[in-house]
């Protein structure tokens, strides 16, 4: 394999290769050198994961830690200076490993199994007709992340964990404040304590006067603290609305600007669940995740040495042609069996049969109701989330034709 790409400074951030393709800079990384080093901005000399095998490889290797606690924190992007070990933060098991990870984890599997998700899926039809009918009452243009994209997951997630909808402006805020990039630790932990506030009060509530819903069913586990059950609720408030919402506004406006695809979806709904795993192969909302490398390992025939902080690209590995053929092209009869949209390993997404239910059910709701949608703004004047940890679209201006009254 060749080694000619020169070492990057600071991680590539930029979409110059369109609003859906990974950076340039990453692409040529992958196809030369898909285990890069990465000189950090504060000077430490990590890695860039991009390659398919590799990044699979090393997402299923415990060497390769996802504690935060372990080492100087190094950031990637921007002018972040290194930072102390942040302290392992109690039922926060996305920066855990075995055993710790394994234990908390345990308590969700029964709550998250593809039988209780499949009884959920009347419940988010439900939720997303109501959310179409609210939607078809008003006049576009409108911002289908406010109206659409975002409530759905949130109602759905709000319902399964006993969290009152009512409160939503508080978590959505707060969360998407800590999803920034470019903000001050202070202002983002600012926002992180204000979320955990709010849920150690509702859990402690919940052990108090437990109800049918996720929390109370893990507040009845007395071998976990009221500081668990915050962390835990945390996770899974912030991954169960922004992570689907991200995917259901830049999945459409990947359909709206793919209109082939848009068409065949529309033309055979049997289509839809391999469509789902297609835009999450193709968009990877989720992309950017850090490892920590406790030994030497030897990985794509380099050596990360212990210590070295590992960024891992998952949009760059779910566009790899040693994977995929034609990974840039959006094909919806793709069979994208494999991908890495939801991670691999032991922190695969927990709660990847909801999304894809969630998914499933909104994108074939949306087409089916609104068949003549299509952007209101140009393409290249709907905003990106560039500058956030989780990829997508802060508004999606839409507009349709109205069916004539009857």
């Amino acid at each position: 394999m060749t080694r000619t790409a020169d070492i990057p400074h600071g991680l590539p951030v930029e979409r110059d290769a369109g609003p859906f393709d990974p950076p340039r800079r990453i692409s040529d990384l992958r196809a030369t050198r898909p285990v890069s080093p990465l000189i950090f901005p504060d000077g430490h000399e990590g890695w860039l994961v991009t390659g398919y095998d590799e990044v699979r490889q090393l997402l299923a290797d415990t060497r390769f830690s996802s504690r935060q606690d372990i080492g100087v924190l190094h950031v990637p992007y921007g002018d972040v200076a290194a930072t102390e070990p942040s302290p392992q933060v109690p039922g926060l098991f996305i920066a855990m490993d075995p055993p710790d990870h394994t234990r908390l984890r345990r308590k969700l599997t029964g709550a998250f199994t593809v039988k209780r998700m499949k009884q959920l899926e009347e419940r988010v039809a439900e939720i997303v007709a109501r959310q179409l009918d609210e939607l078809a009452t008003l006049t576009p243009p409108v911002d289908l992340v406010e109206r659409f994209a975002l409530p759905v997951p949130s109602l759905v997630i709000c319902e399964l964990l006993g969290v009152p909808y009512a409160d939503r402006e508080t978590f959505q805020v707060n969360s998407a404040r800590f999803l920034e990039r470019d903000v001050a630790i202070d202002e983002k932990m600012a926002a992180y304590h204000a979320m955990t506030a709010y849920l150690a009060e509702l859990v402690t509530r919940k052990r108090a006067d437990p109800d049918e819903d996720l929390l109370s069913d893990l507040a009845r586990h007395d071998d976990l603290t009221v500081e668990e059950l915050t962390g835990v609720a945390f996770l899974l408030l912030l991954a169960g609305h922004e992570t689907t919402a991200n995917v259901l506004a830049l999945g459409t406006f990947a359909l709206l600007e793919h209109p082939g695809q848009l068409a065949a979806l529309r033309a055979d709904a049997d289509l839809l669940p391999g469509a789902v795993e297609e835009l999450m192969r193709y968009l990877s909302v989720a992309d950017i995740f850090y490892r920590y490398a406790t030994e030497d390992i030897e990985l794509g025939g380099e050596t990360i040495g212990r210590g070295c902080t590992v960024v891992v690209s998952l949009l760059a590995a779910n566009r790899d042609p040693r994977r995929f053929e034609d990974p840039d092209a959006l094909d919806v009869r793709r069979a994208a069996r494999g991908h890495l949209g939801f991670g691999h390993g032991v922190h695969q997404c927990l709660g990847q049969q909801l999304a894809r239910i969630e998914l499933r059910a909104g994108f074939a709701g949306l087409l089916r109701r609104f068949p003549t949608l299509r952007l209101a703004v140009p393409a290249d004047r709907v905003r990106l989330k560039s500058d956030m940890n989780l990829y997508g679209v802060h508004e999606l201006p839409v507009t349709w034709t109205p069916a004539a009254p009857a």
